[in-house]
């Protein structure tokens, strides 16, 4: 019995690429930085000075986490990825924002900084920018089926 293989759909020109390509490689490869710093800093945080200022640190090590997922969610294609990017890179946004206005409101709250800390700006507010490209990168994205 002989298969009959289905043609894939023709590509709309006018749609948008996939999210996880051209200027969204550029931001796949930032976020996968920051994971890789992030997780550094805490774990060389949490490993030598824990009990300095441990909300601090388990701060980020939290962000190193969301790093890792906005990441993976990032560079992979599809739905469930789409979601989980746009959920991971808001809790960025949030955390930047808390940690920022956290910082301000309240310097004795967390003793030493975080890479959410002034808004990021021991990163030089790339922290800061990062979600709000982010976070308009997938909304440019939004209506794509297979991205």
């Amino acid at each position: 019995m002989k298969k009959l293989i289905k043609p894939k759909p023709a590509e709309d020109p006018a749609a948008p690429a996939a999210r996880n390509t051209g200027p969204g490689r550029l931001i796949v490869a930032v976020y996968g930085v920051f994971a890789l710093a992030a997780s550094a800093r805490a774990a060389f945080q949490i490993a030598t000075k824990f009990d300095e200022a441990p909300v601090a640190y388990l701060l980020s090590a939290f962000a190193a986490a969301v790093y890792i997922v906005a990441t993976l969610s990032l560079a992979r294609s599809g739905e469930t990825s789409y979601k989980v990017s746009v959920a991971a890179v808001g809790i960025e946004m949030a955390g930047v924002v808390a940690v920022g206005l956290l910082g301000l409101l309240d310097p004795a709250a967390l003793p030493d900084d975080t890479v959410w800390s002034g808004f990021g700006q021991g990163y030089g507010f790339v922290p800061l920018v990062l979600p709000i490209l982010g976070l308009w990168w997938l909304y440019r994205h939004r209506n794509r089926q297979h991205a």
